[in-house]
């Protein structure tokens, strides 16, 4: 069958040459194309489908961008994508609006470009197998580097590790730059995680207040004068919980009081790639004060674990290296190759372009949907920050969600020191469709506007 394959074009709607590559997709999903299989020369296909050679040429030219065939010398063009999906991937039956995961843009020809690398890197397996070389290969730190690049961070491979996740990173500057005791200063909301690895260290969190862009710069420099801290951790952009993101200016103050009390910045940069325009890193206006980690969980991947961590020289990474190497040896060899290959061939930024678009159809549903004035967010993200109406408590907030298998972070998770304020965080993420998240929010909407006298009650 694959030498007589005739595809029919005109189905797809599309120009001829897309039509083609689009049909090699369709046909190796409905398993009339099988990977290995030969496909029929340019000449004869051509002469089949009556259009003209160049078309065709075209064609496999863009199936094979897509990484779904490969041209053999000497001997042709063969299917080189992924096998047949069996069954589509397992859907949770409860809508999960707890954990911050990205929403999974829903484009079959991206899906198959993604899984078509991961097909390729494959075929080294018994190499992927093996103990691989701590922090990545210098090629693959070099690649991850150029991926930074297109933040407007420039960083020689010599000062970038390749890690397992984000928390082992963190938890490797911390051991470096502190001791049990010490003081750490974050936001006064933070990410859980940096919650979770600070009280694993024996410290002392200490929360500065925070506006719409962040920390207070004097703030933080009544507590640099008041503790003996001397790390600063912070996440900038689309802070996790509140969305806020940390301008510019607000970026050159904060690093003017932390030079002039030798504070070391550690910046958690999960989802700056979101943003089209994102402010300059605290790594590219002071790259000597800054330690920048930097996860592919919120912009490619959670399942991939890969974090890419960058010192502020060579000299200060060698201790963080010792201690990585000690927790984990090294980052998986699979996914730091897959994450390698979609980089250097393009798929890792149309995973990112086709997450902006689904971000924003997202927030066009919460404008849509939830009443204004009763949460913050920013449209290039995917979670909100909402601080309840009175009566609702935070915890009788969260159990009406529940009842309706809705399920909501509590500002608990998120508070240094002070009473937890009556929020939540609702993520537009993870694996729920639009529809179901329309759903989701038409039922917290719904709670809202006609269960706010009564919301105590389900404390």
């Amino acid at each position: 069958m694959p030498d007589s394959w005739t595809p029919d074009l005109e189905r797809f709607g599309k120009p001829h040459y897309k039509a083609i590559a689009d049909a090699i997709a369709h046909d190796m999903q409905e398993g009339r194309l099988r990977v290995s299989d030969r496909l029929p020369p340019q000449r004869d296909l051509a002469k089949r489908l009556g259009i003209n050679f160049t078309t065709v040429a075209r064609g496999y030219v863009e199936a094979q961008k897509r990484g779904l065939i490969e041209s053999r010398t000497g001997q042709g063009t063969f299917v080189a994508g992924q096998p047949r999906r069996l069954r589509p991937a397992q859907r949770p039956s409860v809508a999960d609006l707890t954990m911050n995961l990205a929403p999974e843009p829903e484009d079959r020809v991206l899906a198959d470009r993604m899984q078509a690398g991961f097909v390729k890197i494959s075929r080294d397996l018994p190499t992927l197998l093996r103990y691989q070389a701590f922090g990545g290969t210098y090629v693959q730190r070099e690649v991850a580097g150029h991926f930074l690049a297109e933040r407007g961070l420039t960083i020689p491979p010599e000062r970038l590790v390749i890690c397992p996740g984000t928390h082992l990173a963190f938890q490797a500057i911390l051991q470096t730059l502190t001791q049990p005791g010490d003081g750490l200063m974050c936001e006064a909301l933070t990410y859980p995680g940096i919650k979770a690895v600070a009280g694993r260290l024996g410290l002392q969190l200490i929360g500065l207040p925070i506006d719409d862009e962040g920390i207070e710069p004097d703030a933080f420099e009544e507590a640099c004068r008041m503790r003996s801290a001397r790390v600063l951790y912070l996440n900038p952009t689309l802070l996790n919980p509140t969305t806020s993101t940390c301008g510019q200016e607000r970026r050159l103050a904060i690093i003017e009081v932390a030079r002039r009390h030798h504070v070391t910045i550690i910046e958690d940069d999960a989802y700056s790639s979101l943003l089209l325009r994102p402010p300059p890193a605290f790594a590219t206006l002071a790259p000597d004060i800054t330690w920048y980690v930097a996860s592919l969980s919120k912009c490619i991947g959670a399942g991939l674990r890969i974090a890419h961590l960058v010192a502020p020289d060579q000299r200060q990474l060698w201790p963080v290296s010792a201690i990585l190497r000690t927790a984990a040896v090294m980052a998986s060899p699979l996914t730091t190759a897959l994450s390698t290959q979609w980089i250097e061939d393009g798929t890792a930024w149309q995973v990112v372009h086709a997450l902006r678009r689904e971000c924003a159809a997202r927030q066009k549903l919460v404008a849509e949907i939830l009443p204004a004035g009763t949460y913050v967010t920013n449209r290039e993200g995917f979670h909100l920050w909402m601080a309840l109406p009175e009566p609702w408590q935070r915890s009788a907030f969260a159990a009406r969600m529940r009842t309706s298998d809705l399920s909501v972070v509590v500002s608990d998770a998120f508070t240094v020191a002070d009473m937890p304020v009556e929020a939540v965080r609702i993520s537009l993420g993870g694996v729920l469709s639009r529809a179901e998240l329309s759903t989701a929010l038409q039922f917290v909407s719904h709670v809202l506007e006609h269960e706010t006298q009564g919301g105590v009650d389900f404390a």
